[in-house]
């Protein structure tokens, strides 16, 4: 077997070439009733990540794969291929942290050529965005996500570990400044989330920037420590104190998230109530961890090892995910998360 060397730099096997020709779709129908279209793939490149958020891995971090036990930038790219030719039209790049990973820009353009790709994305902690922001606007991404639980520096410290927010402030301002749009920044509500909330619709009412706010979920055992659970309810109440908040349009991308504003916003707050009104009838996801094994629910532990099939057949490929889809139960409390940290997942 002919050896090669990727552009990450490490030796892998060569695949067969295949025809960059997609066929026409408009999503995979999974023969329920109802039947989402599963149209949006997480792909993580990484386990790894240079922070150590209390709610998504313990502090001494996670046993982090090997390089060789992580799919290759070109397994990557012929995954996605095929899942575009089955009607995955969106994909997200996702880690542990995506831009600790040599190569990503690189990636990212090689993803934004496929050809039904309609739109990419990238969700990062933002601590490693500035001067990278303009390569990745080049490299063809739509849009980004930026983790951001706290703007208060000594809660953000105590969530990550000990993270400073500086640098994750100067990355978002960035983005902005590059032009990625929509930028969307992603905290999790966790206990003292309350004393934040005027920070973050200043932050949405001043910048055109989309602050959605997410229940936490308790992923690979995870269970925030002693930080209490807040509902969207309780944070949409505290937001409605300085303002009515009105329903308004999602800023582009497939996920679940309900968009409001208020009055003189240049951006909007979400909430993505997955834990008190979950909307598994709605999902229309698949992930595609960073060692190969594709998920098809965020909460269930059942994965198909997908990367022996990457390299073959695209048909037998294209048989696996079907597989994958089909069994997926669009109900995450039928589902067992297992063990597996929201890092090794990619969120």
């Amino acid at each position: 077997m002919k050896i090669t060397t990727g552009n990450d730099g490490h030796s892998r096997s060569a695949m067969p070439g295949i025809a960059w020709e997609a066929s026409p779709g408009k999503g995979l129908d999974v023969n329920r009733t109802p039947a989402p279209v599963i149209d949006y793939l997480r792909v993580s490149i990484t386990d790894r990540c240079n922070f150590r958020c209390i709610y998504c891995m313990p502090p001494e971090g996670v046993h982090a794969k090997l390089h060789e036990q992580i799919l290759s930038f070109e397994e990557i790219e012929r995954f996605v291929f095929v899942a575009t030719t089955m009607g995955v039209s969106r994909v997200r790049v996702t880690g542990g942290e995506p831009l600790v990973r040599k190569g990503c820009t690189g990636l990212l353009a090689r993803l934004a050529a496929l050809p039904g790709v309609e739109d990419l994305s990238l969700t990062t902690n933002g601590s490693l965005l500035a001067g990278h922001e303009e390569q990745l606007r080049q490299a063809g991404l739509s849009r980004i996500n930026i983790s951001i639980d706290s703007l208060n520096p000594q809660r953000f410290r105590r969530i990550t570990s000990g993270r400073e927010l500086r640098p994750v402030l100067a990355g978002l301002e960035r983005a902005l400044d590059a032009g990625l749009a929509p930028v969307k920044v992603n905290a999790v509500m966790l206990e003292g989330i309350e004393d934040d909330v005027e920070a973050f619709v200043r932050l949405a009412r001043e910048r055109p920037v989309h602050v959605r706010f997410i229940e936490f979920m308790p992923i690979g055992r995870r269970r925030g420590g002693d930080w209490r659970f807040v509902s969207r309810r309780r944070l949409m109440d505290l937001i409605g104190r300085f303002g009515k908040l009105e329903p308004a349009h999602s800023p582009a991308g497939g996920g679940p998230a309900r968009y409001f504003r208020l009055d003189g916003m240049l951006g909007t707050v979400g909430f993505i109530s997955s834990m008190s009104d979950h909307f598994c009838s709605r999902c229309n996801r698949l992930r595609l961890t960073a060692d190969g094994r594709l998920r098809n629910c965020l909460f269930s532990d059942k994965e198909v090892d997908v990367r022996p099939f990457i390299g073959g057949d695209p048909d037998i490929l294209r048989r696996v995910i079907r597989y994958s889809i089909n069994s997926k139960r669009f109900n995450r409390l039928a589902e067992d998360p297992g063990a597996r940290t929201m890092a090794q997942l990619g969120g």
